[in-house]
C-alpha cells in the first residue's frame, strides 16, 4: 500500500487502518482469530493499528498486544481513552487524573512502553482543555505517546484546542477521528477543512457508515447481522437505507461492490489520511483487502453526490457526539441550586 503523512507529524501511515473495535467479547470473542486478522493486515501491507480502552472492556488492546508481539516497531500503533471502565465517576473522561491512569492501563494491555497515537475518544464538557492538553503534552514528554488526538470533537472544539494550545505553549492535537462516510458528510463543511488548516492528520471511523454500506441492511428487509442485534436506530432510519438502495446500482454500474465503492470514497478526499477497517471476522477483512487498490472516477463521485450530497449527513449514526445545548427558558434562567442531596 501507498504512505500518506498522519498530518505534520512526518510519521506515514497507509490509507487503510485496522480497527480493532470488534475484537473480543463486544465483537468476535475468538482471540486467536482476531490475532490472525492482525497478522492477516499487516502482511497485506497495512502498518496502521486503532484501538481503545473501552473496547471489549480492554480486552480488544490485549488481543492487539498479542498480535503485535515481535512486530511492535513496524506498526503505528494507536490507542483511545475516555468513555467509562468503571462505575467509579472519575475513571473516564479528559481529566488529568484519568488519562494518565488509563494509558498506563493502557500501555499494561498494549504489552508496549509506548504508544504512538493517544487519542480523546470524546470531547469532555465538564474538563478544561488546558488541563486536557497539558496531561496530554507531559505524557509526551515523558516518552510515553509520541503524539495525540481528539475524536468526535466539533470543528469549534478543534479551533479552541488549538488556540489554547498555542497561547499556553502546549502541544497540540495532531489528529482528529470524525465518522465519515457516504451517508455521512457533514465534516466536509467544516471539521475536514479545519483540520488541514492546523495540518492535522485525519483518520475516520464508520466508512461503511455503520455497515449499512455493506449491502446487508436493505429497505423492507429484516437483518440477522451480528450489529442488528445491539438495536441501532441507524440501520432502521428510512432515509439512509432509501439511500443505500440507489446507491447499490451506482457500484454495480462501476463494476465494483458497494463496500469497496464506500471504501474508496473514504480516502478518496484530500483531507482524509486514512480510513478504518473495522472488521469482525477474517472474511470481512479479507474482503475489505480485495478493494484496496479501487478508485472512483469522477462520474461515480458525481454519481454519489447526487443521491448523497457533500457536506450533509442522512440520518445520524447512534455513536456520534451531539453538543447537549440549553435550548427554550434554560437560556435565560440559572442553573438550579447544586447539592449533594
Amino acid at each position: 500500500m501507498k504512505y500518506r503523512t498522519l498530518g505534520r507529524t512526518g510519521i506515514k501511515v497507509t490509507p487503510y487502518c485496522l480497527g480493532a473495535m470488534m475484537f473480543g467479547a463486544m465483537g468476535n470473542p475468538d482471540e486467536d482469530e482476531c490475532v490472525r486478522m492482525v497478522h492477516r493486515a499487516l502482511d497485506a501491507g497495512i502498518n496502521f493499528v486503532d484501538t481503545a480502552d473501552a473496547y471489549s472492556h480492554g480486552g480488544s488492546e490485549e488481543i492487539v498486544g498479542k498480535a503485535l508481539k515481535g512486530r511492535r516497531d513496524d506498526v503505528v500503533l494507536a490507542t483511545k481513552a475516555h468513555l467509562p471502565m468503571g462505575d467509579d465517576p472519575n475513571h473516564r473522561g479528559n481529566s488529568r487524573r484519568w488519562l494518565v491512569r488509563a494509558l498506563d492501563d493502557s500501555l499494561r494491555r498494549l504489552q508496549t512502553d509506548h504508544v504512538d497515537l493517544f487519542q480523546v475518544h470524546r470531547p469532555d464538557p465538564d474538563t478544561d482543555i488546558e488541563e486536557t492538553l497539558s496531561a496530554l503534552t507531559d505524557l509526551v514528554r515523558a516518552g510515553k505517546i509520541r503524539s495525540f488526538g481528539s475524536s468526535t470533537f466539533l470543528a469549534s472544539d478543534i479551533v479552541e484546542a488549538q488556540w489554547v494550545a498555542e497561547r499556553r505553549g502546549l502541544q497540540r492535537f495532531r489528529t482528529e477521528q470524525p465518522p465519515y462516510s457516504i451517508l455521512d458528510r457533514g465534516i466536509e463543511r467544516e471539521v475536514l477543512p479545519v483540520a488541514q488548516r492546523h495540518g492535522m492528520g485525519t483518520l475516520v471511523w464508520s466508512p461503511l457508515a455503520g455497515g449499512l454500506l455493506t449491502g446487508r441492511y436493505r429497505k423492507g428487509q429484516e437483518s440477522d447481522t451480528h450489529r442488528a442485534g445491539f438495536g441501532f436506530r441507524y440501520l432502521s432510519d428510512d432515509r439512509r437505507l432509501e439511500a443505500v438502495e440507489e446507491l447499490i446500482p451506482v457500484a454495480k454500474e462501476a463494476g465494483m461492490t458497494l463496500t469497496h465503492m464506500a471504501m474508496a470514497f473514504a480516502i478518496s478526499h484530500p483531507g482524509v489520511t486514512s480510513a478504518i477497517l473495522g472488521p469482525r471476522t477474517m472474511d470481512q477483512l479479507d474482503d475489505l483487502l480485495a478493494g484496496a487498490e479501487t478508485a472512483l472516477s469522477d462520474d461515480v463521485l458525481d454519481a454519489i453526490d447526487e443521491i448523497a450530497p457533500p457536506g450533509a449527513d442522512i440520518g445520524a449514526l447512534d455513536m456520534g457526539y451531539t453538543l447537549q445545548t440549553p435550548s427554550g427558558a434554560a437560556l435565560r434562567r440559572p442553573l438550579p441550586q447544586r447539592s449533594a442531596a
